[in-house]
């Protein structure tokens, strides 16, 4: 589990001790907020110094657990479909994932985003 909410503290202190830490976290490298209330762990990358997700699927990976976490249902689309249906033996660049359009949060991991 690499994605976590702001919830998943509320019985540890109150909601705003809790968003000072997160932010400090956040500030320091330690974090990368994805979106409201959602975040995950993240480490500095070695070689260009940027702050990346720790989860090995990466940016895609990092928005799917956190749909999933948010109880959002989604389903994959386009290229992505295609090669997981073996319809197709391109990988895709770039996951597409389709929400209901009543999903309105924006989630950004790096250069991915979702609704943005």
């Amino acid at each position: 589990m690499y994605v976590f909410t702001r919830d998943d503290f509320k019985d540890i202190a109150g909601y705003d001790q809790v968003g000072r830490a997160l932010r400090e976290l956040v500030r320091e490298g330690q974090l990368l907020k994805v979106g409201y209330g959602v975040y995950t762990k993240a480490l500095k990358n070695s070689i260009t110094g940027k702050i990346i997700p720790t989860s090995p699927g990466g940016s895609s990976a990092i928005i799917v657990e956190a749909l999933e976490r948010l109880n959002v249902s989604y389903r994959f689309d386009g290229a992505t479909t295609d090669y997981s249906c073996g319809n197709s033996t391109q990988v895709p660049a770039t996951v597409q994932i389709k929400t209901s359009s009543r999903f309105k949060r924006i989630l950004t991991v790096g250069k991915s985003t979702l609704n943005g």
